[in-house]
């Protein structure tokens, strides 16, 4: 069954090209623009399954603002952002604003179909060698100094720093509850605020946005019992 898309790219060539060749495969793409500055609307307004978004410079700050915008407007919308080979710091960033994969520009139309079938099955749709690069910087913040993890620390109150980091431990409600002596209710309204506050959409997002950024370094190791 095909997949509900819609191509949205800087060059029209290019997203126009696209779009036709996904429909010779048998996906609905309902439309093929030039990226521009009522690209995220136009997203929201259609809610197709998958978006994919094109950028020329995936590493430049406040690129993947669309990308946020559309997740938190339409969560189910899955984007795949369309783009050169980026540095680790790039992906990292296309993964914290939200997307659930990236492909390069010179990607066979088999490859960009296959993440498109994967994003839409709500798999992280990413060539091995981007995710090796993209964990690298994950795993150390530290390397790249970013005052935004201050920034955002300074954003969360004690409870919710605590919720932040057994989230990024991969915690669920009920553990959450369990470790800080709480109601799973009231765990639950903590990290809807959290993910509030982070402007994320999910707890992936807000433990890969904490990470990133170093926010969890700051932080410190959660006091559990014994």
């Amino acid at each position: 069954m095909g997949v509900r898309l819609m191509v949205v790219d800087d060059h029209r060539l290019l997203a126009e090209a696209l779009a036709s060749a996904l429909k010779l495969r048998g996906h609905r793409v309902l439309a093929a623009a030039a990226r521009a500055a009522g690209a995220a609307e136009l997203v929201i307004t259609r809610a197709p399954e998958v978006c994919l978004l094109g950028t020329a410079a995936p590493a430049e700050p406040g690129v993947f603002d669309p990308v946020v915008r559309i997740k938190r407007e339409r969560p189910q919308v899955a984007v795949l952002v369309l783009g050169p080979v980026p540095s680790p710091r790039g992906i990292a960033a296309a993964f914290a604003a939200g997307a659930s994969g990236y492909v390069r520009h010179d990607e066979r139309i088999e490859g960009v179909e296959r993440a498109i079938m994967k994003a839409r099955a709500g798999e992280a749709a990413v060539a091995p060698q981007l995710l090796q690069g993209a964990f690298g910087e994950l795993l150390n913040p530290a390397a790249q100094p970013d005052d935004e993890g201050q920034r955002l620390l300074q954003m969360l109150t004690p409870r919710e720093v605590e919720v932040l980091v057994r989230v990024a431990d991969g915690e669920d409600t009920r553990l959450i509850a369990a470790g800080m002596g709480i109601a799973p209710s009231t765990a639950r309204t903590h990290v809807q605020r959290v993910l509030m506050k982070l402007g994320v959409g999910s707890r992936l997002e807000a433990a890969a946005l904490a990470a990133r950024t170093g926010l969890l370094d700051r932080a410190g190791p959660v006091q559990r019992e014994p």
